[in-house]
């Protein structure tokens, strides 16, 4: 199938849960010609506390299963997967695909003005060194500082964005971050963009946020653009229910219950599958 006739296809979007659906969020916001399938790991997740080899073996089978849906890319919204998964997936991979990463920390490179950059997420996107690694690609001297926040993804599914607890755990997990003299901060778990209020309060005006969510977006449309896969033809109106489908493993209501309060375009369902099938 050439480029023209793979422009109309969707791309497709995967996450350990429901964290994703702010990179699918910006998708439609930054190209809102273009279909989106995504699939939530709910029955697995979270993927942070999790081995590498598990990680992998996951985000494979996804990738089995978006590939079915005839995606034209693929996004890994996910941090961890992208950490652990997406060097060896992206090795067979027979469409373009990127991850979460990356664009974030060619952001925060570009922006720090003293080299000292923060980044929070995970257990395992802190531990696994990813951030640093493509930062000092590019900034070699840069100074990397990791915090993991695990509260804060329960915290966010809780719906306490902007909640004093979510401030006072906030300021408890950063403090140590900004002792370091951060002038930029790396927001590593797709979750975390739904309390950039909260940090932005808690680190201040002197600190640049790093939303990887945006920028993976803005990443996406190039690659599209580049391989000739951007969608020309807009959608017809009240189309949403066809534009965009969503797939989970588990957990269907609470999932479209979720995507319903961030996304405003009317999720009507979210389509139970077996994953472990693929």
């Amino acid at each position: 199938m050439n480029s023209e006739n793979r422009q109309h296809l969707p791309v497709g979007v995967f996450d350990s849960g429901i964290g994703g659906l702010t990179v699918a969020r910006e998708i439609m916001r930054q190209m809102p010609n273009e279909k989106i399938v995504y699939f939530g790991d709910t029955a697995r997740v979270p993927y942070g506390n999790k081995s590498r080899e598990t990680v992998r073996k996951y985000s494979e089978q996804i990738v089995r299963f978006l590939l079915s849906q005839e995606v034209k890319a693929i996004v890994v919204a996910c941090n961890t997967a992208s950490a652990y998964a997406l060097p060896e997936i992206e090795k067979h991979c027979p469409v373009p695909i990127i991850g979460v990463v990356e664009p974030g920390a060619k952001t925060a490179a570009d922006i720090t003005k003293v080299g000292r950059i923060g980044v929070i997420g995970t257990s395992a996107t802190v531990s696994s060194g990813i951030y640093t690694e493509c930062i000092r690609r590019i900034l070699p001297d840069a100074q990397v500082l990791g915090r993991a926040c695990p509260l804060f993804v329960p915290l966010v599914e809780e719906g306490l964005w902007e909640d004093p607890v979510t401030e006072e755990i906030a300021r408890r997990y950063l403090q140590e971050l900004m002792d370091e003299g951060i002038d930029t901060l790396i927001l590593g778990c797709t979750h975390y963009p739904l309390i950039r209020r909260t940090i932005g309060k808690v680190v201040g005006e002197s600190v640049q946020l790093v939303n990887p969510a945006y920028e993976t977006a803005r990443e996406l449309q190039q690659l599209l653009a580049r391989e000739d896969l951007l969608s020309e033809e807009a959608p017809a109106l009240g189309s949403a229910e066809s534009q965009y489908r969503f797939f989970v493993s588990d957990m269907a209501e609470k999932f479209r219950s979720f995507a319903n309060s961030i996304i405003k375009y009317g999720i009507l369902s979210a389509k139970m599958i077996h994953i472990e099938q693929y």
